[in-house]
């Protein structure tokens, strides 16, 4: 239901949005500076974290050349800034007729763990929570690999990674470690990348009984070639890249099954691999998966109008990698990349202005700025606009200002100024790799 203020005698409309991700937060800053400051309407913001990380970071965060504490962004103390309200809570279902959505909240206590479970009535909802990995039931996945989906997973994979030359340290010989990376998309190429800087670093700082030349990293693809739904310019660029720092590729590779020794392939042959990563396809998260009464493609995404209204129900709104969304029916639907959810955050912070003053909604329109993946401190291979190849320096630049531009839409210009200069002193005075 709408809101009541009393200060002002009218009915607020109220915008519940679900997922604090990249689109989601960057979605909740703008309406909250605008609609929300003006009091035109109530904005809420719902995750079941406490603080925000852009999710392009978790490779580095998984291979500990970026200390998550240095970029989260606390979303109570960001809401307070940008006149939202942040509520902290896992979405459990979605009501569509009462207009409604069940919320449910874990405490645990020193003696004891409890959950709370309370509801949020809405005029419009806007789902932005994003994707998980889709292991395809593959046996031992679950059991035996990583996922990088959340900070909490990265930070899981870099604790063990950590603890693995910690523990060489006790050792009176040099120990081998085999990293396998299933899939090679953007997350498995760049956490490849990382990888390589991360076992010179910690050899570098005196974790020295796991030699570099030791550490083995192998990125599998099932397809012909890595960076699939990338350019083929771009992947031959990018494994050529990859080639030099010593990973091993291999494409054409379809995973089998998983143990605690090795990766096994369908044709029989395997690969050792101490630590194993799944980065090869994404699905919707479970709450989407049994949403019911809505239409979606076969990843689980919501079929979404050009206006991003589902196709099941106008009142609720879907963006970025839960979204199904087709702008041509000649060409295919948008993918899940991080550009596509900031772009269409952006144009729901205009759409909202005129759902609230009952015009007509505008119709989303993606314009492509090309593509850029990062492969180590300094390297990365871009495609900008389907035509121009930058790579090196000058790509890594570009890559770095994907992040300086999401830090300037949630906190403004000169905020987002202040912390590339507090980067910028940081990484010159702490250690290159987390090592705690």
């Amino acid at each position: 239901m709408s809101n009541f203020d009393l200060t002002s005698a009218k009915v607020i409309h109220h915008i519940v949005i679900v997922g604090g991700g990249a689109g989601g937060l960057e979605l909740a800053t703008q309406l909250g500076n605008s609609l929300g400051k003006a009091k035109k309407a109530k904005i809420t913001l719902v995750d079941q974290r406490l603080t925000h990380i852009w999710k392009p970071l978790l490779h580095e965060i998984a291979a500990g050349t970026l200390n998550p504490s240095n970029e989260e962004t606390n979303y109570y103390a960001h809401a307070a800034k940008h006149h939202y309200e942040f509520v902290l809570g896992h979405l459990d279902q979605v009501d569509a007729q009462a207009k409604s959505i069940t919320l449910s909240k874990t405490r645990t206590l020193k003696n004891s763990t409890d959950t709370e479970t309370f509801s949020l009535s809405y005029d419009t909802l806007i789902l932005a929570v994003g994707s998980v990995s889709n292991d395809f039931n593959t046996a031992g996945v679950a059991e035996h690999c990583y996922y990088l989906d959340t900070p909490d997973q990265a930070q899981i994979f870099q604790q063990d990674l950590l603890h693995l030359y910690l523990d060489a340290q006790n050792q009176s010989n040099e120990r081998e470690l085999n990293i396998g990376i299933i899939g090679a998309g953007a997350t498995g190429v760049e956490l490849a990348g990382e990888l390589v800087q991360a076992k010179e670093k910690f050899y570098n700082y005196g974790l020295n009984k796991i030699n570099p030349e030791k550490v083995k990293i192998t990125l599998i693809e099932g397809a012909a070639r890595i960076l699939p739904a990338l350019s083929e310019k771009m992947a031959a660029h990018s494994t050529e890249q990859l080639k030099d720092m010593h990973v091993e590729v291999l494409t054409n590779k379809r995973v089998e099954k998983v143990d605690a020794e090795f990766i096994y392939f369908n044709d029989g042959s395997k690969v050792p691999a101490d630590l194993k990563v799944w980065a090869a396809g994404i699905k919707t998260p479970p709450i989407i998966q049994a949403l019911e009464g809505f239409e979606k493609d076969r990843m689980g995404r919501l079929h979404v109008y050009a206006t991003l209204q589902t196709k099941s129900d106008p009142n609720i709104f879907a963006l970025g990698d839960c979204a199904y969304c087709i702008l041509d029916a000649r060409e295919a639907a948008l993918g899940p990349r991080a550009q596509v959810a900031s772009q269409q955050a952006t144009f729901l912070a205009e759409a909202m202005k005129d759902r609230i003053a009952e015009r007509a909604l505008p119709m989303f329109k993606f314009s492509e700025k090309g593509s850029l993946v990062s492969l180590s401190e300094h390297k990365a291979v871009g495609e900008l606009l389907g035509q121009v190849n930058v790579q090196g320096v000058i790509a890594k630049s570009m890559y770095v200002s994907l992040y300086r531009l999401h830090q300037a839409t949630i906190y403004g210009y000169a905020h987002a100024g202040l912390l590339t200069a507090k980067d910028f002193v940081t990484r010159k005075i702490v250690p290159k790799i987390k090592l705690h």
